[in-house]
């Protein structure tokens, strides 16, 4: 697995928990402590403050060096020149958010507990995976479980694995040993009482240089 282009998918991927009136300052935070990839995820119909919030966030993780991708939303990914979409089993399809975003936009797709649908994007043209939920998950409590194995088996197709669901820093060793490239966490991190701490907590297990200060903004 190449993970040492710079737009590959690799390390702590940090998932917003909005709406909440820090968002900006929250995920600030978790940049500053190492979160190598955010995803603006936020599932309300305010389209206006959604974009706002989505350009934001793409200034920001342009001062730390870190990509954006927008949950579902393909229209809101393009108009604030997004790295990327990450899409769900119900959200559009690859190939319209490929149409889209264009040939260079990162597109990752849930494949929950499944290599069948995994090996099937691969062929579609998918730039990322994500398995999961591999723990109990208070997002997701009734999500689908995904195995150790189910990374282990994954590794032959060749692109970056991101795993998810009720990841903490006493867990996540284990599913980078398994084979995970990233692991994307939203409670761990934004649920922190120090998120900066918290998200450093899990971008050292990548070796991650020392985190920056968070910018003020």
């Amino acid at each position: 697995m190449n993970t040492s282009h710079p737009r590959a998918v690799h390390g702590l991927y940090a998932i917003s928990d909005g709406p909440r009136a820090d968002l900006i300052q929250a995920c600030t935070a978790a940049l500053a402590g190492g979160a190598t990839v955010l995803q603006y995820r936020d599932k309300t119909a305010d389209a206006a403050r959604r974009h706002a919030e989505a350009a934001a966030l793409r200034a920001v993780c342009a001062r730390y060096g870190a990509l954006l991708i927008v949950n579902d939303d393909i229209e809101l990914a393009a108009s604030v020149c997004a790295d990327g979409v990450h899409l769900g089993e119900d959200d559009a399809s690859l190939t319209d958010a490929r149409r889209r975003l264009g040939a260079n936009a990162i597109i990752g797709v849930s494949c929950y507990d499944s290599l069948e649908r995994a090996r099937d994007f691969v062929t579609a043209g998918a730039d990322y995976l994500a398995f999961g939920a591999f723990f109990v998950s208070s997002t997701k409590p009734r999500a689908r479980h995904a195995t150790l194995q189910l990374l282990r088996d994954a590794r032959p197709l060749g692109i970056p694995l991101v795993a998810i669901g009720g990841i903490t820093p006493g867990n996540a060793r284990e599913l980078i040993q398994a084979g995970a490239d990233a692991l994307a966490v939203i409670s761990a991190v934004f649920g922190a009482r120090d998120i900066h701490a918290a998200a450093r907590e899990f971008s050292v297990l990548f070796g991650r240089p020392s985190p920056s200060p968070a910018l003020e903004i």
